[in-house]
């Protein structure tokens, strides 16, 4: 599917908090004192290690935002691959306001492209298989929207958006409600026809249970490769599996050949390293 961007709506109040957390109380003292008013300053945004590019809409508002006279042109999308010392962007415009914006722009697309990277180095391990590689709840308070768009951008899918998106049973829930079958009638009744539910469990003994309830998906915890593969095959397509806990590249490939649907990962969002982008003087 082609890489939705986010409307500016969405992305301006978190660009305008970021600028203003680092302008502070006295704004840019240091460029102030040093960069003439006129001058004039060609950049470009450079990539100082390969990988996928996300995060280019909150640049380009870091930079209008400190100057409108500033003009931002894409070279490489959102969602592309950008090789070692490939230009992402150019920037140009009034100097003091391209300096002022450079951090928090950086800061933006390094973090997102980051995420982007990890989720697409996923993707391409499990390529052979159907499964689909989806982030969690594991993100930084207040930037999840974005956080969840970098997945997207690197070939990843959503899992939910916040706990109204839909039910996740887990095991604290099957723990206060008695029993898996009292924690899905719960559920069941209390929410409409168009949430779908889906339980958490950790042993194949639970799998077996669950396969008889009104559910839509179900979770396999912790399990490994082999437990899954047999999980998988108590399900019987009955409804949509997923697999989740403590899967990295290197392992996700054996994951994905049990068959599961759907492969959650959460350090793509909580600890995925960034993708190192510098701005640099244009030639």
């Amino acid at each position: 599917m082609p890489l939705v961007p986010l409307p500016d709506l969405m992305l301006e109040p978190l660009v305008r908090n970021a600028l203003l957390e680092d302008l502070g109380r006295a704004g840019d003292v240091t460029t102030g004192a040093m960069i003439a008013t006129h001058l004039r300053w060609p950049g470009a945004l450079v990539a100082r290690q390969p990988g996928v590019v996300a995060g280019l809409d909150l640049a380009r508002l870091a930079f209008r935002m400190m100057d409108p006279a500033i003009t931002f042109d894409v070279e490489i999308p959102d969602g592309n691959f950008a090789k070692l010392g490939s230009t992402i962007a150019r920037v140009h415009g009034p100097a003091r306001g391209i300096l002022s914006a450079e951090r928090t722009a950086l800061n933006y697309l390094c973090h997102l492209s980051g995420i982007a990277t990890a989720t697409h180095a996923l993707v391409e391990a499990v390529k052979p298989h159907k499964a689909r590689i989806c982030c969690t709840r594991k993100t930084t308070p207040g930037l999840r929207m974005i956080e969840k768009y970098a997945v997207r951008a690197g070939g990843g899918a959503n899992h939910r958006f916040g706990l109204d998106d839909a039910v996740l049973i887990k095991d604290n829930h099957i723990s206060s409600a008695g029993s898996l079958h009292a924690a899905v009638r719960h559920a069941r009744e209390a929410v409409g026809h168009l949430m779908k539910i889906e339980l958490e469990v950790d042993t194949l003994a639970q799998v077996a249970e669950a396969v008889s309830l009104p559910i839509d998906a179900i979770m396999f915890d912790n399990m490994d490769p082999v437990t899954i593969k047999k999980a998988v095959d108590l399900v019987a397509g009955r409804f949509i599996t997923e697999a989740s806990g403590r899967i990295s590249v290197d392992t996700v490939s054996a994951v994905a050949a049990t068959g599961v649907d759907v492969i959650s990962v959460g350090w793509i969002t909580h600890s995925a390293p960034i993708l190192d982008i510098g701005l640099d003087a244009a030639k």
